[in-house]
Protein backbone atom coordinates (compact mmCIF):
# COMPACT_ATOMS: atom_id res chain seq x y z
CA UNK A 1 0.00 0.00 0.00
CA UNK A 2 1.42 3.30 -1.10
CA UNK A 3 0.86 6.39 1.26
CA UNK A 4 -1.91 8.60 0.12
CA UNK A 5 -3.66 5.97 -2.70
CA UNK A 6 -7.13 5.38 -2.97
CA UNK A 7 -6.94 3.05 -0.19
CA UNK A 8 -5.39 5.15 1.96
CA UNK A 9 -5.95 4.13 6.04
CA UNK A 10 -8.21 1.23 5.21
CA UNK A 11 -5.88 -1.47 6.37
CA UNK A 12 -8.16 -4.45 5.70
CA UNK A 13 -10.13 -5.69 2.77
CA UNK A 14 -13.04 -5.61 4.09
CA UNK A 15 -12.59 -1.92 5.66
CA UNK A 16 -11.97 -0.82 1.70
CA UNK A 17 -15.28 -2.78 0.81
CA UNK A 18 -16.99 -0.53 3.80
CA UNK A 19 -16.11 2.50 2.55
CA UNK A 20 -15.84 2.35 -1.06
CA UNK A 21 -19.73 0.93 -0.65
CA UNK A 22 -20.88 2.70 2.29
CA UNK A 23 -19.01 5.69 3.12
CA UNK A 24 -17.26 7.37 -0.08
CA UNK A 25 -20.54 8.31 -1.66
CA UNK A 26 -22.29 9.84 1.29
CA UNK A 27 -23.37 13.70 1.13
CA UNK A 28 -21.85 16.17 3.51
CA UNK A 29 -23.58 17.90 6.66
CA UNK A 30 -21.21 20.36 8.01
CA UNK A 31 -22.95 20.84 10.87
CA UNK A 32 -20.46 23.15 12.69
CA UNK A 33 -17.83 25.44 11.08
CA UNK A 34 -16.42 28.56 11.30
CA UNK A 35 -16.48 29.69 7.41
CA UNK A 36 -16.93 33.54 6.87
CA UNK A 37 -20.78 33.82 5.46
CA UNK A 38 -19.70 36.68 3.38
CA UNK A 39 -17.50 34.28 1.76
CA UNK A 40 -20.44 31.80 0.63
CA UNK A 41 -22.66 34.86 -0.44
CA UNK A 42 -20.31 36.58 -2.47
CA UNK A 43 -19.00 33.14 -3.94
CA UNK A 44 -15.44 34.05 -2.60
CA UNK A 45 -12.75 33.13 -5.46
CA UNK A 46 -9.26 32.84 -3.66
CA UNK A 47 -6.02 33.35 -5.37
CA UNK A 48 -4.05 31.51 -4.36
CA UNK A 49 -3.09 28.93 -1.41
CA UNK A 50 -1.71 31.41 0.65
CA UNK A 51 -5.66 32.86 0.64
CA UNK A 52 -7.45 29.16 0.68
CA UNK A 53 -5.47 27.31 2.86
CA UNK A 54 -3.07 29.59 4.82
CA UNK A 55 -5.15 32.98 5.70
CA UNK A 56 -6.78 32.00 8.87
CA UNK A 57 -5.69 28.38 9.90
CA UNK A 58 -3.89 28.66 13.30
CA UNK A 59 -3.64 24.94 12.87
CA UNK A 60 -0.60 25.63 10.58
CA UNK A 61 0.72 28.37 12.34
CA UNK A 62 1.35 26.62 15.37
CA UNK A 63 3.22 23.91 13.33
CA UNK A 64 5.35 26.76 11.25
CA UNK A 65 5.92 28.75 14.91
CA UNK A 66 7.49 25.03 16.34
CA UNK A 67 9.40 24.86 13.19
CA UNK A 68 11.27 28.32 13.38
CA UNK A 69 9.35 30.34 10.67
CA UNK A 70 9.58 34.23 12.26
CA UNK A 71 5.65 35.27 12.83
CA UNK A 72 6.65 37.93 9.69
CA UNK A 73 5.86 34.64 7.66
CA UNK A 74 2.77 33.37 9.19
CA UNK A 75 0.07 36.45 10.01
CA UNK A 76 2.71 39.04 9.38
CA UNK A 77 3.22 41.09 6.36
CA UNK A 78 5.26 39.00 4.04
CA UNK A 79 4.49 38.57 0.49
CA UNK A 80 1.34 35.59 -0.17
CA UNK A 81 3.73 33.46 -1.55
CA UNK A 82 6.98 33.88 1.08
CA UNK A 83 4.23 32.70 3.46
CA UNK A 84 3.12 29.62 1.41
CA UNK A 85 6.75 28.76 1.13
CA UNK A 86 7.46 29.05 4.60
CA UNK A 87 4.63 26.65 4.79
CA UNK A 88 6.10 24.34 1.98
CA UNK A 89 9.53 24.35 4.05
CA UNK A 90 7.50 23.07 7.64
CA UNK A 91 5.28 19.97 6.06
CA UNK A 92 8.33 17.50 5.98
CA UNK A 93 9.02 18.35 9.59
CA UNK A 94 5.06 17.70 10.18
CA UNK A 95 5.69 13.87 9.54
CA UNK A 96 3.02 11.85 12.19
CA UNK A 97 1.36 14.94 12.26
CA UNK A 98 -2.09 15.04 11.24
CA UNK A 99 -1.09 18.24 9.69
CA UNK A 100 0.63 15.72 7.08
CA UNK A 101 -1.93 13.30 6.05
CA UNK A 102 -4.16 16.53 6.01
CA UNK A 103 -2.10 18.58 3.25
CA UNK A 104 -1.41 15.48 0.63
CA UNK A 105 -5.51 14.67 1.14
CA UNK A 106 -6.44 18.48 0.25
CA UNK A 107 -3.64 18.87 -2.16
CA UNK A 108 -4.91 15.42 -3.61
CA UNK A 109 -8.94 16.15 -3.81
CA UNK A 110 -8.91 19.51 -4.53
CA UNK A 111 -5.89 19.61 -7.41
CA UNK A 112 -5.33 16.10 -8.87
CA UNK A 113 -1.62 16.60 -6.81
CA UNK A 114 -0.28 13.71 -5.94
CA UNK A 115 3.26 15.20 -5.19
CA UNK A 116 4.80 15.77 -2.00
CA UNK A 117 4.56 19.33 -0.93
CA UNK A 118 8.22 20.43 0.67
CA UNK A 119 10.38 23.18 -0.03
CA UNK A 120 11.70 21.40 -3.95
CA UNK A 121 7.94 20.81 -4.93
CA UNK A 122 6.77 24.20 -3.77
CA UNK A 123 6.84 26.79 -6.66
CA UNK A 124 5.63 24.22 -8.79
CA UNK A 125 2.63 22.98 -6.63
CA UNK A 126 2.07 27.03 -6.19
CA UNK A 127 2.14 27.66 -9.83
CA UNK A 128 -0.18 24.99 -10.69
CA UNK A 129 -2.57 25.52 -7.64
CA UNK A 130 -2.92 29.37 -8.64
CA UNK A 131 -3.82 28.64 -12.12
CA UNK A 132 -6.53 25.88 -10.99
CA UNK A 133 -7.79 27.77 -8.58
CA UNK A 134 -9.09 30.54 -11.60
CA UNK A 135 -11.96 27.30 -12.57
CA UNK A 136 -15.73 27.78 -11.38
CA UNK A 137 -15.06 24.26 -9.56
CA UNK A 138 -12.18 25.92 -6.99
CA UNK A 139 -14.45 28.95 -5.86
CA UNK A 140 -16.60 28.90 -2.72
CA UNK A 141 -19.80 27.46 -4.23
CA UNK A 142 -17.83 24.92 -6.76
CA UNK A 143 -15.93 23.80 -3.70
CA UNK A 144 -19.34 23.08 -1.79
CA UNK A 145 -21.23 21.34 -5.37
CA UNK A 146 -17.80 19.32 -5.62
CA UNK A 147 -17.78 17.66 -2.07
CA UNK A 148 -21.25 17.41 -2.07
CA UNK A 149 -22.06 19.60 1.20
CA UNK A 150 -25.85 19.71 1.17
CA UNK A 151 -25.96 22.25 4.05
CA UNK A 152 -23.38 23.47 6.24
CA UNK A 153 -23.89 25.76 9.48
CA UNK A 154 -21.79 28.34 10.04
CA UNK A 155 -20.98 30.32 13.83
CA UNK A 156 -22.26 33.13 14.44
CA UNK A 157 -22.59 35.97 17.28
CA UNK A 158 -26.44 37.07 18.35
CA UNK A 159 -25.69 40.59 17.13
CA UNK A 160 -25.05 39.69 13.62
CA UNK A 161 -27.59 40.82 11.26
CA UNK A 162 -27.89 37.99 9.01
CA UNK A 163 -27.46 40.06 5.96
CA UNK A 164 -25.15 37.29 4.14
CA UNK A 165 -27.23 33.74 5.14
CA UNK A 166 -30.30 36.04 4.23
CA UNK A 167 -28.33 36.86 0.82
CA UNK A 168 -27.60 33.34 0.23
CA UNK A 169 -30.83 31.39 0.99
CA UNK A 170 -32.05 33.85 -1.80
CA UNK A 171 -29.13 33.06 -4.31
CA UNK A 172 -30.23 29.77 -5.24
CA UNK A 173 -27.09 28.06 -3.78
CA UNK A 174 -27.98 24.10 -3.68
CA UNK A 175 -25.92 24.13 -0.17
CA UNK A 176 -28.22 25.17 2.80
CA UNK A 177 -25.90 27.72 4.76
CA UNK A 178 -27.29 28.15 7.84
CA UNK A 179 -25.98 30.12 10.84
CA UNK A 180 -25.88 28.57 14.57
CA UNK A 181 -26.56 30.92 17.47
CA UNK A 182 -23.07 31.16 19.70
CA UNK A 183 -23.72 33.72 22.31
CA UNK A 184 -19.97 33.12 24.65
CA UNK A 185 -19.75 37.11 24.89
CA UNK A 186 -23.08 37.39 26.54
CA UNK A 187 -21.44 35.64 29.75
CA UNK A 188 -17.90 38.71 30.02
CA UNK A 189 -19.39 40.09 32.75
CA UNK A 190 -16.14 39.97 34.52
CA UNK A 191 -14.89 42.17 31.47
CA UNK A 192 -17.03 45.38 31.89
CA UNK A 193 -15.56 46.87 28.43
CA UNK A 194 -16.15 44.55 26.19
CA UNK A 195 -19.14 42.83 27.43
CA UNK A 196 -20.89 46.53 27.57
CA UNK A 197 -19.66 47.26 23.78
CA UNK A 198 -21.21 43.89 22.97
CA UNK A 199 -24.39 45.16 24.43
CA UNK A 200 -24.45 48.06 22.76
CA UNK A 201 -24.41 45.61 19.44
CA UNK A 202 -27.02 43.33 20.39
CA UNK A 203 -28.92 46.76 20.97
CA UNK A 204 -28.86 47.54 17.52
CA UNK A 205 -29.13 44.01 16.48
CA UNK A 206 -32.42 43.66 18.47
CA UNK A 207 -33.51 47.13 18.35
CA UNK A 208 -34.05 46.70 22.67
CA UNK A 209 -32.93 49.10 24.35
CA UNK A 210 -30.71 47.25 27.34
CA UNK A 211 -30.37 48.90 30.41
CA UNK A 212 -31.64 45.64 32.74
CA UNK A 213 -30.97 42.04 32.98
CA UNK A 214 -35.06 41.80 31.59
CA UNK A 215 -34.11 43.64 28.53
CA UNK A 216 -31.08 41.74 27.84
CA UNK A 217 -33.06 38.30 28.12
CA UNK A 218 -36.02 39.88 25.86
CA UNK A 219 -32.78 40.64 22.95
CA UNK A 220 -31.38 37.36 23.19
CA UNK A 221 -34.93 36.35 22.78
CA UNK A 222 -35.51 38.24 20.08
CA UNK A 223 -32.39 37.49 18.28
CA UNK A 224 -32.42 33.65 18.55
CA UNK A 225 -36.41 33.97 17.12
CA UNK A 226 -34.38 35.75 14.13
CA UNK A 227 -32.12 33.23 13.70
CA UNK A 228 -34.71 30.62 13.62
CA UNK A 229 -36.30 32.64 11.26
CA UNK A 230 -33.10 32.03 8.77
CA UNK A 231 -33.42 28.09 9.49
CA UNK A 232 -30.75 28.30 12.15
CA UNK A 233 -31.64 25.03 14.43
CA UNK A 234 -28.43 25.06 16.75
CA UNK A 235 -27.02 26.68 19.13
CA UNK A 236 -23.06 26.86 20.25
CA UNK A 237 -20.88 27.68 23.59
CA UNK A 238 -17.58 27.76 24.09
CA UNK A 239 -16.84 26.67 27.39
CA UNK A 240 -13.69 25.59 30.02
CA UNK A 241 -16.05 23.99 31.64
CA UNK A 242 -20.00 23.97 32.44
CA UNK A 243 -21.41 26.55 34.98
CA UNK A 244 -23.71 25.39 37.55
CA UNK A 245 -24.02 27.92 40.26
CA UNK A 246 -27.02 29.32 39.78
CA UNK A 247 -28.65 32.50 41.20
CA UNK A 248 -31.94 33.47 41.25
CA UNK A 249 -33.29 36.81 39.18
CA UNK A 250 -32.33 38.99 42.09
CA UNK A 251 -29.07 37.75 41.90
CA UNK A 252 -27.96 38.14 38.30
CA UNK A 253 -30.05 41.37 37.92
CA UNK A 254 -27.21 42.38 40.83
CA UNK A 255 -24.34 41.23 38.35
CA UNK A 256 -25.69 42.65 35.52
CA UNK A 257 -26.42 45.86 36.82
CA UNK A 258 -22.40 46.05 38.45
CA UNK A 259 -21.29 45.19 35.06
CA UNK A 260 -23.44 47.79 33.13
CA UNK A 261 -21.84 50.38 35.29
CA UNK A 262 -18.55 49.27 34.33
CA UNK A 263 -17.32 46.86 37.48
CA UNK A 264 -15.90 43.73 36.82
CA UNK A 265 -17.61 40.64 38.42
CA UNK A 266 -15.47 38.53 40.71
CA UNK A 267 -14.81 35.25 39.72
CA UNK A 268 -17.77 33.93 41.40
CA UNK A 269 -20.23 36.27 40.41
CA UNK A 270 -18.91 35.86 36.68
CA UNK A 271 -19.78 32.21 37.38
CA UNK A 272 -23.31 32.83 38.82
CA UNK A 273 -23.96 34.76 36.26
CA UNK A 274 -22.95 32.49 33.06
CA UNK A 275 -25.18 30.04 34.89
CA UNK A 276 -28.14 31.68 34.73
CA UNK A 277 -27.63 32.73 31.02
CA UNK A 278 -26.72 29.32 30.32
CA UNK A 279 -30.18 28.15 31.67
CA UNK A 280 -32.06 30.74 29.54
CA UNK A 281 -30.36 29.57 26.59
CA UNK A 282 -31.40 26.08 27.19
CA UNK A 283 -34.60 27.01 27.65
CA UNK A 284 -34.47 29.03 24.25
CA UNK A 285 -33.11 26.23 22.47
CA UNK A 286 -36.18 23.72 24.19
CA UNK A 287 -38.80 26.27 22.94
CA UNK A 288 -38.07 26.07 19.37
CA UNK A 289 -36.59 22.82 18.78
CA UNK A 290 -33.19 23.14 18.32
CA UNK A 291 -30.18 21.21 19.20
CA UNK A 292 -27.76 22.77 21.75
CA UNK A 293 -23.64 22.30 21.22
CA UNK A 294 -21.28 22.38 24.41
CA UNK A 295 -17.59 22.38 23.70
CA UNK A 296 -15.78 22.23 26.81
CA UNK A 297 -12.54 21.62 28.19
CA UNK A 298 -10.27 23.96 25.89
CA UNK A 299 -7.55 26.42 27.70
CA UNK A 300 -7.82 29.59 25.42
CA UNK A 301 -5.14 31.99 25.15
CA UNK A 302 -2.53 30.45 27.23
CA UNK A 303 -0.14 32.85 26.06
CA UNK A 304 -0.24 36.44 26.74
CA UNK A 305 2.63 38.11 24.75
CA UNK A 306 0.36 36.16 21.66
CA UNK A 307 -2.72 37.17 22.88
CA UNK A 308 -1.68 41.23 23.21
CA UNK A 309 0.05 40.71 19.44
CA UNK A 310 -2.30 38.41 17.13
CA UNK A 311 -5.94 38.55 19.76
CA UNK A 312 -7.91 35.20 20.11
CA UNK A 313 -7.76 32.20 17.63
CA UNK A 314 -4.43 32.86 16.34
CA UNK A 315 -2.36 29.56 17.96
CA UNK A 316 -2.30 30.22 21.64
CA UNK A 317 -4.97 27.07 23.18
CA UNK A 318 -4.52 23.87 24.09
CA UNK A 319 -6.10 21.34 25.97
CA UNK A 320 -7.45 21.79 29.73
CA UNK A 321 -7.68 19.68 32.57
CA UNK A 322 -10.97 20.72 34.61
CA UNK A 323 -12.83 18.90 36.14
CA UNK A 324 -16.05 18.57 34.00
CA UNK A 325 -18.15 15.84 35.54
CA UNK A 326 -19.95 17.30 38.49
CA UNK A 327 -20.63 20.82 36.83
CA UNK A 328 -21.96 18.87 33.75
CA UNK A 329 -24.26 16.89 35.35
CA UNK A 330 -25.47 19.57 37.67
CA UNK A 331 -26.23 22.08 34.50
CA UNK A 332 -27.84 19.16 32.57
CA UNK A 333 -29.85 18.02 34.71
CA UNK A 334 -30.75 21.60 36.31
CA UNK A 335 -32.88 21.85 32.58
CA UNK A 336 -34.39 18.13 32.53
CA UNK A 337 -35.66 19.12 35.95
CA UNK A 338 -37.58 21.81 34.40
CA UNK A 339 -38.66 20.00 31.29
CA UNK A 340 -35.94 22.40 29.48
CA UNK A 341 -33.19 19.94 28.03
CA UNK A 342 -32.88 19.90 24.38
CA UNK A 343 -31.03 18.07 22.03
CA UNK A 344 -27.31 18.10 23.31
CA UNK A 345 -24.06 17.59 21.63
CA UNK A 346 -20.83 17.32 23.79
CA UNK A 347 -17.66 17.77 22.54
CA UNK A 348 -14.52 16.99 24.93
CA UNK A 349 -11.10 18.50 24.59
CA UNK A 350 -9.32 16.46 26.91
CA UNK A 351 -8.86 12.76 25.88
CA UNK A 352 -9.11 11.98 29.86
CA UNK A 353 -12.26 12.92 29.69
CA UNK A 354 -14.03 10.92 27.15
CA UNK A 355 -15.50 8.70 29.50
CA UNK A 356 -16.84 11.27 31.08
CA UNK A 357 -18.45 12.39 28.07
CA UNK A 358 -19.31 9.34 27.02
CA UNK A 359 -21.18 7.96 29.91
CA UNK A 360 -22.53 11.34 30.73
CA UNK A 361 -25.07 11.39 28.13
CA UNK A 362 -25.91 8.30 29.01
CA UNK A 363 -27.73 9.57 32.00
CA UNK A 364 -29.77 12.11 30.08
CA UNK A 365 -31.35 9.87 27.47
CA UNK A 366 -34.71 9.96 28.40
CA UNK A 367 -36.34 7.97 24.99
CA UNK A 368 -38.01 10.71 23.33
CA UNK A 369 -35.43 11.02 20.46
CA UNK A 370 -33.20 8.52 19.19
CA UNK A 371 -29.55 9.80 20.23
CA UNK A 372 -31.09 12.45 22.10
CA UNK A 373 -27.60 13.58 23.91
CA UNK A 374 -24.46 12.93 21.52
CA UNK A 375 -21.35 12.78 22.63
CA UNK A 376 -19.63 14.78 19.30
CA UNK A 377 -16.78 13.70 17.51
CA UNK A 378 -13.08 13.95 17.77
CA UNK A 379 -12.66 17.50 18.27
CA UNK A 380 -9.61 19.96 18.25
CA UNK A 381 -6.51 18.61 19.11
CA UNK A 382 -8.67 15.33 19.21
CA UNK A 383 -9.83 15.00 15.55
CA UNK A 384 -6.85 13.24 13.46
CA UNK A 385 -6.63 9.43 13.34
CA UNK A 386 -5.81 8.43 17.20
CA UNK A 387 -8.68 10.73 18.56
CA UNK A 388 -11.73 9.91 16.40
CA UNK A 389 -10.69 6.01 17.12
CA UNK A 390 -10.60 7.25 21.25
CA UNK A 391 -13.81 8.83 20.61
CA UNK A 392 -15.20 5.94 18.38
CA UNK A 393 -14.12 3.40 21.54
CA UNK A 394 -15.15 5.47 24.26
CA UNK A 395 -18.53 6.32 22.75
CA UNK A 396 -19.41 2.04 21.56
CA UNK A 397 -18.41 1.12 24.84
CA UNK A 398 -20.91 3.30 26.95
CA UNK A 399 -23.63 4.29 24.12
CA UNK A 400 -24.62 3.35 20.89
CA UNK A 401 -22.42 3.96 17.92
CA UNK A 402 -25.29 3.29 15.88
CA UNK A 403 -27.07 6.66 17.14
CA UNK A 404 -23.77 9.10 16.36
CA UNK A 405 -24.27 11.93 14.27
CA UNK A 406 -20.58 11.79 12.77
CA UNK A 407 -17.68 14.53 11.93
CA UNK A 408 -17.85 18.17 11.04
CA UNK A 409 -14.89 20.57 9.73
CA UNK A 410 -15.09 22.74 12.74
CA UNK A 411 -12.63 25.18 10.29
CA UNK A 412 -12.27 27.88 8.68
CA UNK A 413 -10.70 27.15 5.78
CA UNK A 414 -12.53 25.93 2.38
CA UNK A 415 -10.34 23.41 1.86
CA UNK A 416 -11.09 20.68 5.06
CA UNK A 417 -13.68 19.31 3.58
CA UNK A 418 -11.64 15.74 3.13
CA UNK A 419 -11.84 15.92 6.71
CA UNK A 420 -15.11 14.17 6.34
CA UNK A 421 -13.50 11.45 3.96
CA UNK A 422 -10.46 11.31 6.70
CA UNK A 423 -13.25 10.46 9.56
CA UNK A 424 -15.07 7.95 7.37
CA UNK A 425 -11.70 5.76 6.41
CA UNK A 426 -10.77 5.96 9.86
CA UNK A 427 -14.08 4.77 11.04
CA UNK A 428 -14.39 2.01 8.22
CA UNK A 429 -10.98 0.89 8.78
CA UNK A 430 -12.10 0.49 12.95
CA UNK A 431 -15.06 -1.49 12.07
CA UNK A 432 -13.69 -3.70 9.19
CA UNK A 433 -10.56 -4.55 11.63
CA UNK A 434 -13.18 -5.74 13.86
CA UNK A 435 -15.22 -7.68 10.89
CA UNK A 436 -12.18 -9.63 10.01
CA UNK A 437 -10.93 -10.53 13.54
CA UNK A 438 -14.71 -11.74 14.48
CA UNK A 439 -15.38 -9.09 16.89
CA UNK A 440 -18.34 -8.07 14.49
CA UNK A 441 -20.75 -9.65 12.14
CA UNK A 442 -20.04 -9.93 8.70
CA UNK A 443 -23.06 -8.32 7.70
CA UNK A 444 -23.26 -6.03 5.09
CA UNK A 445 -26.89 -4.43 6.05
CA UNK A 446 -25.69 -4.32 9.90
CA UNK A 447 -22.34 -2.50 9.45
CA UNK A 448 -22.53 -0.88 6.01
CA UNK A 449 -25.88 0.88 6.89
CA UNK A 450 -24.66 1.97 10.65
CA UNK A 451 -21.97 3.36 8.55
CA UNK A 452 -24.03 5.35 6.07
CA UNK A 453 -26.32 6.49 8.82
CA UNK A 454 -23.12 7.90 10.98
CA UNK A 455 -22.33 9.65 7.70
CA UNK A 456 -24.77 10.94 6.70
CA UNK A 457 -28.40 9.30 8.00
CA UNK A 458 -28.28 10.24 11.40
CA UNK A 459 -27.32 14.06 11.73
CA UNK A 460 -29.64 14.51 8.48
CA UNK A 461 -32.41 13.33 11.10
CA UNK A 462 -31.66 14.93 14.03
CA UNK A 463 -30.76 18.71 13.56
CA UNK A 464 -34.22 19.18 11.56
CA UNK A 465 -32.66 21.56 9.38
CA UNK A 466 -34.80 22.89 6.69
CA UNK A 467 -34.94 21.02 3.57
CA UNK A 468 -32.60 18.31 4.88
CA UNK A 469 -33.85 14.72 5.46
CA UNK A 470 -32.38 11.50 5.40
CA UNK A 471 -31.77 8.95 2.34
Amino acid sequence: MSFNDEEFLLQTETARKLYHEFAERQPIVDYHNHLPPKNIAENRRFNNLFEIWLEGDHYKWRAMRANGVAEKYITGDADPRDKFLAWATTVPATLRNPLYHWTHLELKRYFGITELLNEKSADRIWEQTSEQLQSADLNAHGILKKFNVVALCTTDDPTDDLVYHKSIAASGLATKVYPAFRPDKALTVDQPAAFNAWLDRLTAASSIEISSLPDLLEALDQRHAAFHEVGCRLSDHGLARCFADFPDDAGAARIFDAARAGHAASPDDHGKFASYLMLHFGRLDTRRGWTKQLHLGALRNARTNGLKLLGPDTGFDSIGDYQQASTLAAYLDRLDLEGALPKTILYNNNPNDNYIFSTMIGNFQDGSVPGKMQFGSGWWYLDAKEGIEWQLNALSNNGLLARFVGMLTDSRSFMSYPRHEYFRRVLCNVLGREVESGEIPEDNHLVGGMISDICYNNVAGYLNLPGIKPA
